[in-house]
């Protein structure tokens, strides 16, 4: 093997992204809320950036025609050319000063209204705020303040409940012993056992369990119509009752299958994760990017709710700035660099606007039928369909639905929820994967409980019906769906009765 040292030339074909094409696709995923702060970001670090103030009480038609006005062919056109004199973007500068509304000052600052409205989002931001619900364990060492107990147990509970979790539950993973400091004797393991007795005596009862016999055991009492045979089936066959094994439990219990049954019964009455209920739930403020409306020959129309946008133009004063002969070399340097960065955003958003569009516009066609029929009859569709028929990349589709919602006939809904995969019946056609999960639901509700349907089972059944899929894919969204097994769904006090 030989090794050398020296320079080689060598033609490479790469491909990179300007920074501009980056903002862009940037503004594209971006969802309405989040644009609408970005703009209110940039409109605060660009000086040149000024929002027409739309009145309220105006019709749509005129708020149309003075966004034309305000917005003309020429704006939208400006780019600052850095390698010459730049006398034809002056020009249109100059051209453009007639054609801006003239109640602006010859200086930058915010308008009135738009201070106000500022001090009005705060004020909603704080009104609406959330208040932190209490914690587990603020909730547990609430409870252990009131007691009347010594310190040093005091403060091993308190170790104990700081080990608690309300995402797991509120079960005690961590062993005593590692609680407690090096060193310690059987006397601090018995303080350790008594303080995890004085814990588990807290509300909600079954806390700071180390198994779910134990936290099962700890909610039965006497009582229960059945104590001590709910005892009995959760110490000693708390897998075989999970397992829907019932014979077995009669033959090792002497218990009929109807009294285990109706002893299973009262325990799902039980709480299994009796400190999930602290466990904090983030529900998302939905805002529809999208509105699906029906016209009178009930064709399906978009129109995108983008009315938070603000209309965005490049400022008077600084265009006059620019022509001023007094300005100096750096100022101009500095308006120059603006209005690209300025003019760039508002082709961007205008850019998001044609894509958002066009891409929604497409799905809905697509989808026609899930509007229309409802879930059972979306059609499968992929996002590469989608960016054929609209003739952009598929990473831009992908960038459009990102994070986007649409208000339909049938609820709010992500864009992400009319992609769905497929597979072809024997006939060729194509069948959401969406289809196939209801079929599957469908049959499971109709099957004979003494004897449920196995997978295999399910496999003939769907391909009876003109679905052809493959077991594994029928045991993946049968457990998706959360339905058990046939051995876990078998009744078998039916099964005794046949």
């Amino acid at each position: 093997m030989r090794m050398s040292m020296g320079m080689q030339a060598r033609q490479l074909q790469t491909q990179k992204l300007a920074p501009r094409m980056i903002q862009s696709m940037e503004i594209l995923q971006l969802p309405t809320m989040a644009l609408q702060e970005r703009v209110e970001q940039e409109m605060n670090e660009n000086p040149l950036l000024e929002q027409q103030e739309n009145d309220p009480l105006a019709p749509d038609e005129l708020d149309e025609e003075r966004d034309k006005d305000t917005r003309s062919e020429n704006e939208k056109e400006l780019v600052v050319d850095n390698d010459h004199d730049n006398q034809e973007d002056f020009e249109r500068l100059q051209n453009m000063v007639s054609e801006m509304p003239s109640t602006f000052d010859d200086s930058f600052r915010r308008s009135a209204g738009a201070i106000a409205d500022d001090g009005d989002r705060r004020h909603d931001l704080m009104a609406n705020a959330v208040s932190r619900p209490e914690s587990l364990n603020d909730f547990l060492l609430h409870q252990l303040a009131e007691m009347d107990i010594d310190d040093d147990i005091e403060q091993m509970a308190e170790r104990i409940v700081s080990t608690l979790d309300a995402r797991d539950g509120g079960y005690l993973r961590t062993p005593l012993a590692d609680l407690l400091m090096s060193g310690h004797t059987e006397a601090d393991i018995e303080k350790a056992e008594r303080a995890l007795k004085i814990v588990q005596s807290l509300e909600p009862t079954g806390i700071a369990a180390r198994s779910l016999s134990e936290c099962l055991l700890m909610q039965i009492n006497p009582s229960f119509s059945h104590y001590e045979e709910m005892k009995t089936l959760v110490r000693d066959h708390i897998v075989d009752l999970a397992e829907n094994r019932l014979p077995q439990i009669a033959k090792a219990t002497n218990y009929s299958i109807d009294l285990i049954q109706t002893v299973r019964d009262e325990l799902h009455g039980l709480n299994p994760k009796p400190g999930a209920a602290f466990m904090e739930t983030y529900v998302p403020n939905v805002t529809p990017d999208i509105i699906l409306e029906q016209d009178e020959s009930g064709e399906y129309k978009v129109r995108l709710d983008d009315d938070r946008i603000p209309s965005l133009f490049i400022s008077e004063y600084y265009r006059r700035r620019l022509q001023d002969p007094n300005a100096t070399s750096e100022e101009r340097e500095f308006i120059k660099n603006k209005i690209n960065s300025a003019q760039w955003l508002i082709d961007s958003i205008e850019q998001r606007r044609s894509t958002l569009t066009k891409v929604s516009q497409a799905i809905v066609e697509h989808q026609k039928r899930f509007l229309d029929e409802g879930p059972e009859a979306i059609e499968p569709l992929k996002m590469q369909q989608i960016a054929d028929k609209v003739g952009v990349h598929v990473t831009t589709v992908s960038r459009a639905v990102d994070d986007k919602w649409i208000q339909t006939p049938r609820g709010i809904l992500p864009l992400k929820r009319f992609f769905v995969g497929g597979t072809q019946t024997e006939d060729g056609e194509d069948v959401a994967w969406d289809t196939i999960r209801i079929k599957l639901q469908e049959l499971i509700d109709k099957e004979d409980k003494s004897d449920p349907h196995s997978d295999e089972k399910l496999v003939d059944e769907l391909k009876a019906a003109g679905m052809t899929v493959a077991r594994r894919t029928v045991t993946k969204y049968r457990k998706k769906m959360g339905i058990p097994s046939s051995r876990q769904r078998r009744d078998w006090s039916l099964a005794k009765k046949s």
